[in-house]
């Protein structure tokens, strides 16, 4: 099979991101903070020039809209205002304030007098990230890159490439002022034929996460050569047990749904025990329509409602079980028991996020270890799952996959571990035929 040809261009791009790596590697704790805390400010003080890019993304991304190349809630995310700059900025601080991830002993072993292993945490490498409309991501991705000692290449949309080229800007000009982390420790990619080169550099990049749409992560995924973290769909699903609380069903079920219908975390599917309540089940619904929101319901729940004549029902279908609106738009079952909400959910899911409602908590232990996915909550909104709110600083993305990192990805998912041994000159002839006997000893870490 011949080897996929890469441009000058970009084989030169990822050297330096890789020579930069090694530097970032051994960058002390203090340095990374005083970077991170002065792109904080400097994100403030640059608030206006932030916001004049943003607003010809803007202008672009509404014609895109229009011409159908962008959905409604892609055209959202693109956009910034000061509230949005003051998050990133504060993200910075967040990420700043969190222990370094690199360099931790997680175990140490004694196997003989003066040789001594360690599995160490380390970073990963060259890393790349691919996402899709939010500019803000920029400063999210670099802050926990930086902060655990990874070099990052970035792939925004073209919706938003103003927005990340005066983000990226700031995060250079703050490296240069300091000079202890190489400019080349986050760069940009703007074309779909540089990143058809770089997902095929397996010797050259140590990881790659698409953050977007399913179409996007599917084709990262199927292409790549280089291993791939993250999520192509957020499906996720509210449970209404039959012991569910009035106060908590209502409060979990829109605020999963309505806080920010257009995220990977907001749910997708309501799921209503056959013996909870038809008026409180009712009045959920209508504060659903009365928001926005569009229902498709199975047909026990139309029947359910027949009597509450204020309703717009759309009958759902198969595929409305396993499709991720990021939008106003919620499916509906009703379900005989736990049991077939969790065989629905693990069926029809993606594996990322889902809420069961109940006051049995005998049963909410069994719903959260049955269900097979990165988060599973009990009395709380699916909106809780995220890196900033999980106290991870920031999140490169969501990992639904079972590999060194799930969830939420913020620093600890970022580090992998080596390990280093110290000897004195050992050899392992000496151990051999029984003439001396490795130890294996704990050596305590406190």
């Amino acid at each position: 099979m011949n080897s996929p040809q890469i441009s000058s261009k970009i084989k030169e791009q990822v050297h330096k991101a890789r020579e930069a790596s090694l530097v970032l590697a051994n960058l002390d704790n203090l340095s990374k903070n005083k970077i991170l805390f002065n792109l904080g400010e400097s994100l403030r003080e640059n608030y206006s020039e932030i916001l004049v890019e943003n607003s010809r993304d803007m202008a672009e991304a509404e014609k895109m809209l229009k011409s159908g190349e962008l959905s409604e809630s892609a055209c959202k995310r693109v956009f910034l205002n000061e509230d949005k700059i003051e998050q990133m900025a504060q993200n910075c601080e967040s990420v700043a304030s969190l222990p370094d991830p690199s360099g931790q002993v997680l175990k140490a072993t004694r196997l003989d007098e003066g040789l001594e292993l360690f599995r160490v945490s380390c970073p990963i490498g060259v890393i790349l990230v691919i996402f899709e409309s939010r500019p803000d991501v920029v400063i999210q991705i670099f802050a926990l890159a930086l902060k655990s000692g990874n070099a990052v290449i970035l792939k925004g949309g073209k919706e938003a490439q103003n927005s990340n080229r005066v983000l990226t800007g700031l995060i250079h000009k703050t490296l240069d002022t300091y000079k202890t982390a190489p400019i080349n420790s986050v760069s940009l990619v703007e074309s779909r034929d540089e990143v058809a080169e770089l997902v095929k550099m397996s010797a050259e990049l140590d990881l790659i996460i698409p953050r977007g749409s399913n179409e996007l992560v599917q084709h990262i995924q199927k292409n790549a050569q280089v291993p791939v973290l993250g999520h192509a769909d957020g499906i996720c699903h509210v449970f209404l047990d039959e012991a569910a609380d009035e106060a908590k069903s209502l409060e979990v079920s829109l605020d999963s749904k309505l806080d920010y219908p257009a995220v990977c975390n907001a749910s997708e599917t309501l799921l209503v025990h056959q013996k909870f309540s038809d008026e409180l089940f009712s009045e959920i619904l209508l504060k659903m329509q009365d928001s926005g929101v569009e229902l498709r319901v199975c047909f026990e729940t139309e029947q359910r409602l027949q009597n509450f004549p204020q309703f717009k029902l759309k009958k759902a279908v198969e595929e409305d079980w396993k499709t991720e609106y990021i939008d106003l738009i919620l499916a509906v079952k009703t379900v005989k028991s736990a049991e077939e909400a969790v065989q629905h959910i693990n069926h029809y899911g993606s594996k990322h996020t889902d809420t069961i409602v109940t006051e049995n908590s005998e049963l909410a232990e069994w719903f959260m270890n049955a269900v097979d996915s990165a988060g599973v909550f009990w009395n709380a909104s699916t909106r809780f799952a995220d890196g900033f709110r999980y106290g991870l600083g920031a999140e490169v993305g969501v990992s639904t996959g079972k590999i060194h990192a799930r969830g939420p990805v913020g620093l600890e998912g970022l580090v992998i571990y080596k390990y280093k041994l110290y000897g004195n000159g050992h050899g392992v002839g000496r151990y051999s035929d029984a003439k001396r006997e490795l130890l294996h000893k704990n050596i305590g870490m406190d």
